[in-house]
C-alpha cells in the first residue's frame, strides 16, 4: 500500500505538471525519468538501492521491517500503526526508514506508468471547451488544472492504478525476497523453494482476491468521478 501511495502521489503530480508545463524542461525530464523507471526490473532496482543508500551512503537500512535490536510490540502487525498507538516515535522513524527502499523499488514502475497516463489524459482534457471557459471566467490556473481538468482526466488514470496493483502484488514476491520482508510475497517464494504447493496456491488465492476487490472498488469509483456512469 505504501508503494501504491508513492506511485500515485508522485506519478499523478508529475503527470499533471508535465501536461501543465508541456514542452518545458520539467516535461522532458519527467517523461525521461518515467521512461527509465518503467524499464527497470524491480529486483535490479532493489539491489542498486541497497548498494547506494545502504552500503555506500549508509543512509537507510537494507533489510527487514525494523531494527531487530529494538523490537516493536505487535498489536495490528502494521508496525507504523503499532508505533503510533504506542507513542513510540523513535520506533516509527525506524519503521519508516526500513520502508523507504522497498517501497520505492516496488512503486517505481507503476509510478512511471501512472505519470505517462496522467500526462496523456490531462493533455486531452486541457483542450476542452469547459477548460477555456473556466480560464475566461478568471479562475486561478491552479484550480483549473487540479479541480476542473484532473477530475475529468482521472477516469483512465484510475483504471491504470487498479491494473498496476496486480503488478505491485507480483513484484512484491521479488521485493520482499531482496529486502528480507516477512510478507506474502516472500512466504510464497519460500514455499516454491520447498515445493509446498498448498501454500503457493493459497498465497496466489489471497493475491487474486485482493486484486479482484481493488478492481471492484475502482469500478465503483467511476460513478463518483463521472456522473454519466450509472450502475443500475
Amino acid at each position: 500500500m505504501c508503494a501504491l501511495l508513492f506511485a500515485i502521489v508522485v506519478g499523478v503530480n508529475a503527470g499533471i505538471i508535465a501536461a501543465w508545463k508541456r514542452a518545458s524542461w520539467f516535461d522532458y525530464i519527467a517523461m525521461l525519468i518515467a521512461l527509465v523507471g518503467v524499464s527497470m526490473p524491480v529486483f535490479w532496482l532493489g539491489l542498486v538501492e541497497q548498494w547506494i543508500f545502504a552500503d555506500k551512503l549508509d543512509l537507510l537500512p537494507s533489510i527487514g521491517r525494523f531494527n531487530a535490536r529494538e523490537p516493536i510490540e505487535s498489536i495490528t502487525n502494521f508496525y507504523i500503526i503499532d508505533t503510533i498507538i504506542a507513542g513510540n516515535w523513535t520506533g516509527l522513524w525506524d519503521v519508516v526508514k526500513h520502508l523507504i527502499l522497498p517501497g520505492v523499488a516496488l512503486g517505481t514502475i507503476p509510478m512511471a506508468i501512472i505519470a505517462r497516463m496522467t500526462r496523456s489524459s490531462m493533455l486531452e482534457v486541457m483542450k476542452s471547451d469547459f477548460i477555456r471557459t473556466a480560464r475566461a471566467k478568471g479562475v486561478n490556473e491552479f484550480w483549473v488544472v487540479y479541480k476542473h481538468a484532473l477530475k475529468n482526466a482521472f477516469t483512465p488514470v484510475l483504471t491504470v492504478i487498479g491494473l498496476q496493483l496486480g503488478l505491485l502484488l507480483g513484484g512484491a514476491v521479488l521485493t520482499e525476497t531482496i529486502f528480507s520482508w516477512p510478507g506474502i510475497g516472500r512466504y510464497i517464494n519460500d514455499a516454491i523453494s520447498f515445493r509446498d504447493y498448498s501454500v503457493v496456491q493459497s498465497g496466489i488465492l489471497v493475491i487474486a482476491f485482493i486484486f479482484v476487490m481493488i478492481n471492484l472498488i475502482v469500478d465503483i469509483l467511476y460513478a463518483y468521478l463521472d456522473p454519466r456512469i450509472q450502475y443500475k
